[in-house]
């Protein structure tokens, strides 16, 4: 049988021989990057005395996209986690939940994605778990991973944020969003509009060794919520309202029309690609530097500061000086995408 007609089945769940069997497929087509042992728990050199942890599960929705799938996601989504730590990501591990029908060539395209990009990350996979789930019960396929990392530099931490701080985008703002909403409603962008979905964590290296140390204070991942959520993730936990230039945000045309034809705003969607850096004013125009040098940060733009007003805000700032207050979702303007 070909992979094209080869399916999962219910008894692939059982611990059985089918069970066996698929596991070896997965570590198989993970090829290098998976350096399990087969055994209960993972034995792992520590390198540092502190470590960075993180796990996040993955549920896209569509799975597959034109420049990407959930397994990209899942890789880049857990390195990025560690990496705007100041962690240097190491080992992940991959659970995996498969609906009863999945076709095998699927699963090997994931898999695939999986293993590219944990090469592309510098990072291996350590130890997994697939559970096989009735027809209906789970979106074709369903991700877990975790994340291990070490330090070699002090963590960045949101409380090292400080009143001056330059705000620093690394990337245009709603792609990701854009791309699969337009997959979904048939709109046409998403020749146009791509993901952004990468691994971070070169540009984050390149980051640290243009500035002296200190210089970045904090960092985060745009994902879910956008831009708007990680600001007031800032502006509530330093009391101080953080200051958007608007004209400075990088938004790509296609995107700022389909989500006028949405209407949705993109600085509430998700990117799967893109960090919101603070820094020391005086070592910004080096941080963009070294962004516009790296492939995944050509697009960076300073777009504002964290001001020394009293109170959590965030307020956007027009062309013309006009201010307005950027008010956070309370629910969800989009559909689920990841």
């Amino acid at each position: 049988m070909t992979l094209a007609t080869r399916k999962i089945q219910l008894d692939h769940g059982t611990g059985a021989a089918l069970s066996t069997e698929l596991v070896d497929f997965i570590a198989e087509s993970l090829s290098d990057v998976y350096v399990g042992e087969m055994e209960d728990s993972a034995v792992l050199p520590v390198e540092s005395s502190r470590i960075a942890m993180t796990t996040d599960s993955f549920v896209v929705d569509p799975p597959f996209f034109g420049n990407g799938d959930i397994g990209k996601i899942a890789v880049c989504g857990t390195v990025n986690d560690l990496a705007v730590s100041g962690a240097s990501p190491r080992y992940l591990t991959l659970g995996m939940i498969l609906e009863t029908g999945l076709p095998f060539d699927h699963l090997y395209r994931v898999l695939t994605s999986i293993r590219e990009t944990a090469r592309e990350a510098g990072v291996q996979i350590v130890c997994g778990d697939t559970k096989v789930v009735r027809a209906g019960e789970a979106d074709q396929l369903y991700l877990n991973t975790s994340g291990v990392g070490f330090f070699a530099r002090e963590p960045l931490r949101m409380d090292s944020v400080r009143s001056g701080d330059a705000v620093i985008l690394s990337g245009p703002l709603g792609n990701h969003t854009v791309h699969l909403l337009s997959i979904r409603e048939g709109l046409g962008f998403e020749s146009r509009v791509l993901s952004d979905c990468a691994p971070l964590n070169s540009m984050i290296d390149r980051l640290f060794a243009a500035v002296p140390a200190g210089s970045i204070h904090s960092m985060r991942d745009v994902t879910r919520g956008g831009l708007s959520a990680v600001l007031h993730e800032y502006a509530g936990r330093s009391d101080k309202a953080i200051m958007i230039d608007a004209p400075a945000l990088p938004i790509q045309h296609e995107t700022a029309m389909a989500a006028d034809m949405l209407g949705i705003n993109p600085l509430h969607c998700a990117n799967e690609g893109c960090l919101a850096i603070f820094v020391d004013p005086d070592a910004a125009d080096d941080v963009l530097a070294a962004l516009h040098g790296h492939e995944y940060g050509r697009h960076a733009a300073a777009i504002g500061e964290v001001t020394d007003r009293d109170g959590a805000a965030v307020i956007l700032r027009d062309a013309k000086g006009r201010e307005s207050t950027l008010q956070p979702l309370r629910g969800a303007e989009l559909p689920r995408l990841c």
